[in-house]
């Protein structure tokens, strides 16, 4: 069983002829799925928006795909898209019920689809300078688990006593045309804010941004949020996803029919925290890109340099209503 996992970053297989998720030879190079999925295209009309890429490059979300094998995609993409589309379209509190795992591997997919195409066009781009590609050991070795865990798809691959990610959802008071996205593929960090709910997820940190939240995520998850109020969150943790400053390693343990992850504890030899120094100064200008639709400076965030600005919290720690908030949705 341990021969079927697929490691592309071996050999850098990046082409067009191989599936991405099982590595087998497709029969054409028209064999392919989009990143983002046509439902979720469709509903916020997003096939002819710009995206724009690492390199600065534009493209439409609709020319975003990736290499799959139909009989890999008809037996384990669409039947995840189908059941994802239905429960989203439900909302917040159908995505409550959902299994964890498999928001892990939607979100993952996608962030997955995002990073092969980054890394073929820097082959590409590389290649055309007659260079070599190069890429940090540290990113690869973050890519490859990530794509270790989505074979959860296809292959009997159990997570022995732990979970890669952390996960956060929240009812947010959305505009329900708005399609809220961002991601931070060096910290495989994901945000969806869209219907009546917001999701956070970091897609490989063994569930410490979770702990790291735990204490106000627990005062708010059961809250309606203003959108302002969950980009507050977000801002949170896509910065100590930044401040994660630990690289996750595994054992592969085949058995059987199954292959068993486990997690080898993240302190390691060292004895330096998992998370370097909360600045505020640097949380701030997070905060101001979060903040972009509310027009909100980094002078105004960081007014006051020891609490910065929140729509969260009231200066006693109390919570703030979404109600009393006066700002557009």
């Amino acid at each position: 069983m341990a021969q079927e996992i697929y490691h592309p970053f071996e050999s850098f297989k990046f082409g067009n002829r191989n599936c991405f998720l099982t590595g087998q030879t497709l029969s054409s190079e028209e064999e392919n799925v989009q990143v983002f999925p046509q439902w979720l295209m469709s509903r916020y009309q997003l096939e002819d928006k710009p995206f724009k890429m690492l390199d600065e490059s534009m493209a439409t979300y609709k020319d975003i795909k990736i290499p799959c094998a139909a009989n890999v995609n008809a037996a384990y993409l669409e039947p995840l898209e189908t059941e994802i589309a239905a429960v989203f379209e439900i909302g917040y509190d159908a995505i409550k019920e959902l299994d964890e795992l498999k928001l892990f591997q939607w979100a993952g997919k996608m962030l997955y689809g995002l990073i092969f195409n980054e890394v073929q066009s820097g082959i590409k781009l590389q290649h055309s300078k007659g260079e070599e590609f190069n890429i940090s050991q540290s990113i690869i070795h973050k890519f490859s688990n990530l794509h270790l865990m989505l074979q959860s798809l296809n292959l009997p691959i159990i997570f022995e006593d732990f979970k890669p990610y952390s996960i956060f959802l929240f009812k947010v008071d959305n505009n329900p045309v708005e399609f809220g996205y961002r991601d931070e593929i060096n910290t495989l960090t994901f945000s969806l804010r869209i219907r009546d709910f917001g999701l956070v997820i970091c897609l490989q940190d063994n569930g410490v941004n979770y702990l790291y939240h735990k204490e106000v995520y627990d005062k708010i998850k059961d809250q309606l949020l203003h959108p302002i109020q969950f980009e507050e969150f977000c801002g949170r943790v896509f910065y100590s996803a930044y401040l994660f400053n630990r690289l996750p390693e595994y054992n592969v343990l085949p058995a059987g029919d199954e292959i068993y992850m486990e997690a080898m504890p993240l302190r390691g030899l060292s004895s330096k925290p998992l998370f370097d120094d909360w600045l505020n100064k640097i949380y701030s200008q997070v905060l101001e890109s979060f903040w972009k639709n509310w027009g909100f400076l980094l002078l105004e965030i960081i007014k006051n340099p020891e609490k910065p600005m929140s729509f969260l919290f009231n200066p006693d720690g109390s919570l703030i209503s979404e109600a009393t908030i006066e700002l557009p949705r």
